[in-house]
């Protein structure tokens, strides 16, 4: 059962993950940078959108780390050129949000689906994990350390000097991510919102 669960977890991720990549290239699109489209990117493929670290080394290591309880892991980043954008200092905020947004967007949705679907179906099972996945990937991605979509929309925010100087900590964003998670400093970040938008979709974990 451990396996099965681990096979339908793995697939709903990657259906959030190819959700919240495509909808970074598409903005992307719009707003000028062709580079995603170019690279075959602008996709709902999860195949399109697979890195063998995040997308297949860390969810395996999380679920057996943790028992079978939690399986999560990162897509791909879709290629952004932002010399590309008309307006790359604002393009970038939109960008960053992207992402998350679709992911509640698409956790909203699924909300309202699962109350026609029985909770102790299959059926229910998925649509409940995968909108609790999409929110967590959300959330998490929201986080302003490097290269999350969080420190996109800050470097977009901050002015121009802060924003060189802070985009300097993007080559140690994943060893200070590593370290957050080891102590569990992520988790006392990210489970007020996860909690806060739980409740508002209604969904019980």
């Amino acid at each position: 059962m451990s396996i099965i669960s681990f096979l339908l977890l793995y697939a709903l991720l990657l259906i959030a993950m190819s959700v919240h990549e495509f909808s970074h290239g598409w903005v992307a699109y719009k707003l000028g940078d062709t580079t995603a489209k170019q690279t075959g990117r602008l996709t709902l493929n999860p195949l399109a959108h697979i890195d063998p670290v995040g997308t297949l080394f860390l969810p395996v290591a999380l679920f057996i780390t943790t028992g079978g309880r939690f399986v999560f892991g990162a897509a791909k980043p879709v290629p952004i050129d932002y010399s590309a954008l008309r307006n790359p200092k604002n393009d970038i905020i939109w960008i960053g949000l992207s992402g998350p947004l679709a992911n509640l967007v698409f956790a909203f949705s699924l909300s309202v689906l699962l109350k026609f679907i029985p909770e102790t179906s299959i059926a229910g099972f998925a649509v409940l994990n995968l909108a609790a996945i999409n929110v967590v990937l959300a959330v998490f991605n929201l986080i302003p350390i490097p290269p999350l979509d969080g420190s996109r929309i800050l470097l977009g925010l901050l002015p121009r000097n802060l924003s060189y100087r802070y985009a300097r900590l993007e080559p140690f964003g994943f060893i200070i991510l590593i370290a957050l998670m080891a102590t569990g400093i992520i988790n006392l970040l990210i489970s007020p919102a996860l909690q806060f938008i739980f409740a508002m979709l209604k969904i019980s974990f």
